[in-house]
């Protein structure tokens, strides 16, 4: 069973705690925790950089100069992707990222988290911080 420190509210050791199984006694998957972070950067993501396709180009209706006898490339329209102002072929378009994980799987992820840091100590318990003012003081002391 994994142990905890137990601190008081002014910051002394009072002594240790055994941490619940359910939630701290779990084998660490690291590749649900991956899933977990992949999924969180994931949905921050804007995901609306944008560029114009052939449709959204404004102009260019006219043929800039007859097909045949010039002795220039033929051409149909002066807002082609390969003039300048023109469209972008295969440009990016707004889209979501966002998806979301089972709820099995997030809490697998969050037990993995705990219980990876209760195996290497670094999991504290705390008793209820009750104060009479809230003072960056008095929680610096206790920290």
């Amino acid at each position: 069973m994994l142990k905890a420190k137990h601190y008081s509210a002014d910051g002394a050791v009072k002594g240790e705690v055994e941490l619940p199984a359910p939630a701290f006694g779990v084998t660490p998957n690291e590749h649900v925790v991956w899933e977990a972070v992949k999924s969180y950067l994931a949905n921050q993501r804007q995901g609306n950089a944008s560029t114009k396709t052939r449709s959204y180009v404004r102009g260019g209706g006219k043929k800039p100069w007859r097909q045949k006898g010039t002795g220039r490339a033929r051409q149909g329209s002066i807002r082609a992707a390969q003039w300048a102002g023109g469209y972008t072929v295969f440009g990016p378009q707004p889209r979501d990222y966002h998806y979301r994980l089972p709820k099995k799987l997030r809490r697998l992820a969050l037990t993995s988290v705990l219980s990876r840091r209760a195996e290497e100590g670094n999991v504290a318990v705390v008793e209820e911080l009750s104060y009479s003012a809230p003072k960056t003081k008095t929680v610096f002391g206790m920290l």
